[in-house]
């Protein structure tokens, strides 16, 4: 099924030649505010790494290429919608992927030696059929189709990207979920040799690795959850997740969990990442909610990302579920969203 309200294909790139600042996208107060969570945990590190190249500014001067590949794409909504894309250059330089790194920059400097062939992705648990997937299989055993969806960054900035992949519901319809799969279990490769920030807390924001992440059964099995090998027409770069990841459109993108090597279906919710680190300001759901603020700042707006420069505030309101009430609404009927944040 395509969807209607996301993301349109027309843009002309510019932006290759400056890299992206902070100031481009958030204001720099929520950045230190976010990272002030892990210096109160003890991850001075996490924070004093803002201010390493100046504000968070990109300098990829040094950063070898990694080689990505062309996809072939079945269908595509991009005639459906209507937002402006966040240009390539910008989502491929301003990533949050503490892995590589806590500071923007560092994810697209420190991931391109990254090796994604070989590669296994495991299903397993609740399931009638476990099985694992080959790097060739990633982008054979489903039709590849592209959705260009809004993605929200908990720290009020956004981008619209072309994400290409397959619907999560048609790998876990493939293992034959039991009646106890109730949740859906994802997690991060552990490889401290390829990724610096497992293997430094310095670097690597104080987390403890790998990064998981979890769905409930019901939010998985919706067709705007894409499990996403590509977007702009290739193959995904390191720094956005290579060579899989998951993209789900109405949450904080802290949920859309980069590298996926397992995902496993189970009967009690699964423990997450940010959730685990600070539980009172990253909730297990994270719906994008304009009305329920973070702790340290307002979410009732954000920073579109776009061709614009360092004076560009493309400030935007932002939307309940990030537009895409209409699909997912249902999905928490009778909840209380303030209370399940």
């Amino acid at each position: 099924m395509l969807i209607k309200n996301i993301g349109k294909t027309s843009i002309s790139d510019d932006g290759r030649s400056r890299g992206l600042t902070e100031a481009d996208v958030t204001d720099e107060s929520v950045y230190v505010k976010r990272r002030q969570v892990l210096k109160g945990l003890g991850f001075a590190g996490a924070s004093s790494l803002l201010w390493a190249n100046g504000v968070g500014g990109i300098n990829t001067a040094n950063a070898a290429t990694f080689k990505t590949k062309s996809l072939e794409v079945v269908k595509s909504n991009s005639d459906l919608v209507s937002d402006t894309l966040t240009p390539e250059a910008k989502v491929i330089s301003h990533n949050n992927f503490y892995e590589f790194g806590a500071q923007k920059n560092e994810p697209q400097e420190n991931a391109q030696k990254f090796n994604v062939d070989p590669w296994s992705l495991t299903v397993t648990g609740e399931v009638e059929k476990p099985f694992t997937l080959d790097y060739q299989q990633l982008f054979s055993v489903f039709d590849l189709e592209e959705r260009i969806y809004r993605l929200r960054c908990v720290e009020a900035w956004s981008m619209v990207i072309p994400w290409l992949g397959f619907e999560l519901s048609k790998l876990i319809k493939r293992a034959q979920p039991t009646s106890k799969a109730k949740y859906v279990a994802f997690k991060t490769l552990y490889d401290p040799e390829q990724m610096p920030g497992q293997s430094s807390r310095f670097l690597g924001g104080g987390i403890d690795y790998p990064y998981v992440e979890g769905l409930r059964i019901d939010e998985a099995m919706n067709s705007l959850s894409l499990l996403s090998v590509g977007l702009y027409g290739k193959t995904l770069p390191p720094q956005n997740g290579a060579p899989i990841r998951l993209v789900v459109p109405w949450k904080y993108g802290f949920k859309s969990i980069k590298s996926i090597v397992e995902i496993k279906l189970m009967e009690e919710r699964p423990p997450t990442t940010w959730n685990i680190l600070a539980p009172g300001e990253y909730g297990f759901f994270a719906n994008v909610n304009p009305e329920v603020d973070h702790p340290r700042w307002s979410q009732a707006s954000e920073r579109r990302i776009t061709r614009g420069g360092l004076f560009t505030r493309n400030r935007i309101k932002t939307q309940m579920f990030n537009g895409y009430g209409e699909q997912v609404a249902d999905l928490y009927r009778n909840m209380d969203l303030r209370k399940n944040y």
